[in-house]
């Protein structure tokens, strides 16, 4: 039977120097991004946490990993996250997750999903003032039109 492969991205602290990226290849291959602060893997293991712990136990002596994530949703559609944290961090997350009576993985989903649907919030509330403000200027025929037609266009790079 064949191990399953896992499709794992690595988040860099700071870019990589292109030795650096050929040393830290021969342990794995990898695939870097254009500045090279992302990095993907193929790693083979029975579940993605295996994946990620096993990608880190090979590479974080060589790399300055922030984050290793899965790079596709699991069946749950839930992308797993491995960060090291400090030690001080962990033991303040595990007292908290204690009291909490949680573990610590849970608390930080807790804290992840706030933190995303606080800013899906505010990215709304932003774009809602936006339009009230296109609005003043003309009218919503006019807007509706402008946004059908800069939709129909592929920007290169979308822009903040």
């Amino acid at each position: 039977m064949t191990m399953p492969h896992h499709a794992l991205e690595i988040t860099l602290t700071r870019p990589l120097s292109p030795a650096a990226l050929h040393q830290a290849a021969r342990k794995l291959p990898l695939v870097a991004n254009h500045d090279a602060t992302r990095l993907m893997a193929l790693v083979p293991a029975k579940t993605p946490h295996r994946a990620a712990r096993r990608l880190r136990h090979r590479l974080e002596a060589q790399l300055p990993i922030d984050v290793i994530t899965t790079h596709y949703p699991d069946a749950d559609h839930k992308v797993i996250l491995n960060v090291a944290l400090p030690t001080t961090v962990h033991a303040a997350l595990t007292a908290a997750a204690r009291r909490e009576c949680q573990s610590p993985e849970s608390l930080v989903e807790l804290a992840v999903h706030r933190a995303l649907a606080e800013h899906a919030e505010q990215e709304n509330d932003r774009l809602d003032r936006a339009v009230h403000r296109l609005l003043a200027h003309t009218t919503p025929a006019y807007l509706l039109s402008a946004v059908g037609h800069a939709l129909t266009r592929l920007p290169e790079s979308p822009t903040p």
